[in-house]
C-alpha cells in the first residue's frame, strides 16, 4: 500500500462517517417519532458501513505498522513528514476523526432518547 491508497481510504471512510452520521440522526427522528419499522431498516444500514469503518481503520493500523511505525496519530505524522502528499494526509484524517467524534456524540443522545423511553415506558406498566 502506498500513501496514495492510504488517502484513498481517509476518503472513503469521509464518506462512510458522513453517511453514517445521516443514519444516526434518522435514528434519532425515528426514535422520536416511535417508528419501529424504520429503526430497523436503519439498523441494517448502519451495520455495512460501521463494518467498513473498522475493517479500514486496520488496514491503515496495518500499514502503518508495516512501515515501523506505530499505529496512531504520531505514526501518521512519520508518514506525512516523508510523503509528498503529508499536509493532504493529515487533513483527511482530522476530517474523519471529526466526523466519527460528531458520530459517537450523536449515538450518545440517540441512547440517552433510547434510555428516556424505556424509563417512560416502564413507568407507565408500573
Amino acid at each position: 500500500m502506498h500513501d496514495t491508497s492510504l488517502l484513498e481510504l481517509f476518503t472513503s471512510d469521509i464518506g462512510s462517517a458522513e453517511q453514517l452520521l445521516e443514519l444516526i440522526d434518522a435514528e434519532f427522528k425515528a426514535l422520536s417519532e416511535r417508528d419501529l419499522p424504520r429503526l430497523q431498516g436503519i439498523l441494517t444500514d448502519k451495520q455495512p458501513l460501521l463494518a467498513l469503518l473498522d475493517q479500514h481503520g486496520q488496514v491503515r493500523s496495518q500499514f502503518l505498522l508495516g512501515l515501523q511505525l506505530s499505529a496512531d496519530r504520531l505514526g501518521l505524522e512519520t508518514l506525512a513528514a516523508r510523503s509528498a502528499h503529508g499536509a493532504e494526509l493529515l487533513a483527511r484524517s482530522d476530517a474523519l476523526s471529526a466526523l466519527l467524534e460528531r458520530c459517537q456524540t450523536a449515538n450518545l443522545r440517540n441512547g440517552r432518547l433510547i434510555r428516556a423511553n424505556q424509563a417512560s415506558t416502564h413507568s407507565m406498566l408500573g
